[in-house]
């Protein structure tokens, strides 16, 4: 195998720190079963390589035509980054989770994915559209793989195969398709009270409202009826418990805003439940969601549609609304990540706070909530400005931030 310098990656625009690289062992396993394959490079698709470590040595092995799938924007631009750097375009094309990137596939190199409907979703895709024999090889890090993984992938394909462990990783061997249903398992949709949430397999969450959203849409008011009877139930037993003082007149601050406010973004919308809920309630206001997740946003246009709002609330794949002019919003809601893949990072967050920093005009508005652990009220201050604590329980607090000018 030739030599490939790994070393000369970066994740960049994605967070960087020392703890996070840009390539792992199972890159190496997956590129040295790629180019012992033989396949050519127009018969082999990719999927899942964070910043183009598995794309790019098989690139520099000598292929060419490899498809490529990732579902972050960030390893997107990662990606073409460190092909520029190492002079090495024009060897792969960039494709979503269908056909175009399928078809005539006899080869599939897939990073496996932290969600298990998230590996079900490419497994189908894989057994609906790739060639005739293809064979699909799966890795990831012995430490987050599991048992539940092989059962996902068993459902698609009539072998699978896991391998022995090297260099703690591990890979995963599916061969021989098994017919597909008509309809493929994904997206799917679930109602809540008046709204409808779509989510595909890689969005969090999936069709569900996740705690941290519903205690938002709470505070702000914009749950629905049927929403609000059950609302901080699941969060927190006694909705007053540990509410901040003098919240009240926050609260009635918070109407004002938003009764006021022309132009919104849901940042890091995931299926869109914030950006619905507010489009639904405010029909005048311009919506924007944005997520650098393509499962999150192909999810949230999908919740859009769903939900009647499509023309009123524009969806965009993107990193950190970096499309989005500066001082143009009035009102970003925001229910930021912890995780950055398998690692809990705070970073995610951070890139999330210094966005609505840039996007919000003087005066306007940054209404998050987050774990309570996580403390983000004095970093909130220092990006953004006077930050105050609207609600607090021991699972979740509610903040408000307004844009010093």
């Amino acid at each position: 195998m030739p030599d490939f310098p790994y070393a000369r990656l970066r994740r960049h625009p994605d967070v960087e720190a020392e703890n996070l690289q840009a390539y792992d062992a199972t890159d190496l396993l997956l590129t040295e079963w790629g180019i012992a394959s033989g396949i050519a490079g127009d018969e082999i698709a990719v999927i899942g390589d964070e910043y183009g470590a598995i794309t790019l040595a098989l690139t520099d092995a000598g292929r060419t035509g490899i498809r490529v799938h990732q579902d972050l924007a960030t390893g997107r631009r990662a990606l073409a980054r460190n092909a520029a750097d190492l002079q090495m375009g024009g060897g792969y094309t960039e494709h979503e989770l269908d056909s175009s990137l399928l078809v005539g596939a006899t080869l599939v190199l897939l990073q496996l994915p932290k969600s298990l409907a998230e590996l079900e979703e490419i497994a189908d895709a894989v057994a609906r559209w790739a060639a005739p024999g293809v064979v699909l090889v799966a890795g990831g890090r012995v430490k987050h793989m599991t048992l539940a993984q092989n059962d996902v992938l068993a459902r698609s394909f009539e072998t699978v195969q896991p391998q022995r462990a090297e260099r703690k990783s591990r890979l995963i061997i599916a061969s021989e398709a098994l017919p597909v249903p008509a309809e493929p398992p994904f997206p799917v949709s679930m109602r809540h009270g008046g709204l409808t949430l779509v989510a595909h397999g890689g969005a969090f969450a999936g069709p569900r409202l996740d705690i941290g959203t519903r205690v938002l849409l709470e505070v702000l008011g914009l749950a629905l009826p049927e929403l609000r009877r059950s609302g901080m139930e699941e969060a927190e037993t006694g909705p007053s418990a540990g509410t901040a003082t003098g919240s009240s007149g926050v609260l009635t601050a918070a109407a004002s805003v938003i009764e006021a406010a022309s132009t919104v973004v849901d940042l890091g919308c995931g299926t869109g439940a914030l950006a619905a809920a507010y489009a639904l309630a405010h029909p005048r206001a311009r919506v924007i969601a944005t997520d650098r997740s393509a499962a999150a946003a192909a999810s949230a246009r999908g919740t859009v549609v769903v939900n009647g709002l499509a023309g009123r609330v524009e969806v965009t794949h993107d990193d950190a609304g970096s499309r989005l002019p500066d001082a143009s919003v009035d009102l970003v809601l925001l229910n930021p990540p912890f995780h950055l893949g398998n690692s809990v990072h705070s970073g995610a967050a951070t890139r999330l706070f210094e966005a609505a920093a840039r996007l919000l005009r003087p005066g306007g508005q940054l209404w998050t909530v987050y774990n309570s652990s996580l403390r983000y009220r004095a970093e909130l201050t220092g990006l953004i400005g006077e930050t105050e604590q609207v609600s607090r329980t021991p699972k979740f607090t509610v903040t408000r931030s307004v844009r010093r000018g």
